[in-house]
């Protein structure tokens, strides 16, 4: 087993936070020698990393006073520059793998002095895919308030009354704003955190990871995609829903149904042992045979805008988009414990589209669908 080095903050990092499940706000350095984990942080931070079950230790067993007292160094220079060599020495670590986002300021002095230090993202991706109890937890707890956030935004529309072309509820126009803000209600009532998300409507629903804005219209699509964040665990939940207030076009009926059959095909083909590619191009060949575009059969270097333009999923965790990838470039084999969204669409450009999102836990023979939540279009 490698050593490992991981130089950040527990709150912005999953690196570090699902090694060391505490929030830390500032950056510190994490360690792994011969399966021995430890950390150099603040006095302030170590009681608690200590009852998470990690040998802690304060920045004052490096020479932090010493340094000080010195006055060659700025305060900044000695917890990201010094400390961190000065622990590597006590702990005996000549050669760590680092993650992506490994600091440069930090890796340069450490290179400088001896230490060799190879980024390896893949390493540390592979080894949050499986979920330990807390997380999944948090994961559930999320998918929870996403599912009631869900429901108050239906509940929304289901309330609007259209009028002369336009729809208003409680006496006001429908806008994006007024679900946004039944949602966030939502999640303050569940205590979770969501620095936004989607609720978009008409055209912009074709447009990515459009966040949606201005007054909903009768009759054209609304795609609401959810991912709220446990703060305890740190992790996400992530769900889509396709809604519409009067009467469905015909095209976007066929659109939802096609999309929901393509979910349950790829929910019955997800299981461990499973190429995430594998279940992605089955979803691509049901949309081919009916005659939608996709990305299995585009030409080379061709920007695909109408059809199913995207991936159809990705694990979620501490990050709402991590491993495992269940697009073209999944070749990774699904394994029990992974966390997995999918999230089939189809859409055109103008027009808009329809996606479908639901949050699945990987088993050795199949998967646990954690959304609950009714697929239909009208609410």
């Amino acid at each position: 087993m490698p050593d490992v080095l991981i130089f950040a903050d527990s709150v912005t990092a999953p690196e570090m936070r699902h090694e060391v499940p505490v929030v830390v706000p500032d950056p510190f350095v994490y360690a792994e020698k011969g399966g021995t984990k430890m950390t150099c942080s603040t006095a302030f931070e170590v009681e608690r990393i200590k009852e998470a079950g990690i040998e802690a230790h304060a920045y004052e067993e490096f020479g932090y006073d010493e340094l000080l007292a010195e006055g060659k160094a700025t305060r900044f220079d000695i917890i990201s520059r010094h400390l961190p060599l000065n622990a590597c020495r006590a702990w005996g670590i000549e050669e760590a793998i680092i993650p992506w986002g490994f600091p440069t300021y930090v890796a340069d002095h450490l290179r400088e002095n001896g230490i060799t230090l190879t980024p390896d993202h893949q390493f540390f991706a592979d080894r949050r895919r499986v979920k330990n109890e807390a997380e999944l937890a948090g994961i559930r707890k999320a998918q929870d308030a996403a599912t009631a956030a869900m429901g108050a935004a239906r509940d929304v529309l289901a309330r609007a009354s259209q009028s002369n072309g336009s729809l208003t509820v409680d006496g006001e126009p429908l806008t994006v704003d007024v679900v946004k803000a039944a949602i966030r209600q939502v999640f303050t009532d569940h205590s979770v955190a969501s620095d936004d998300f989607i609720v978009s409507h008409g055209a912009q629903t074709a447009i990515g990871h459009e966040l949606g804005f201005g007054e909903i219209a009768p009759d054209e699509p609304i795609v609401i995609d959810l991912w709220p964040k446990d703060p305890e665990s740190g992790c996400y939940a992530d769900m889509t829903r396709t809604f519409v207030v009067g009467t469905p076009p015909d095209e976007l009926v066929e659109y939802h149904r096609l999309v929901k059959e393509a979910l349950d095909k790829s929910l019955e083909a997800t299981k461990a042992g499973v190429p995430g590619v594998d279940i992605f191009t089955l979803v691509c060949e049901h949309f081919e045979e009916a005659g939608q575009p996709t990305v299995l059969s585009k030409k080379p270097g061709q920007v695909l805008e109408d059809g199913f333009f995207h991936g159809l999923g990705h694990g979620v965790g501490l990050e709402v988009h991590e491993a495992p990838n269940l697009g073209r470039g999944g070749t990774a084999e699904l394994m029990p414990g992974d966390v997995v969204t999918l999230e089939p669409g189809l859409y055109r450009q103008g027009f808009g589209g329809c996606r479908l999102e639901d949050l699945i836990v990987v088993t050795e023979n199949g998967g646990e669908n954690l959304t609950d939540f009714p697929y239909d279009l009208t609410p």
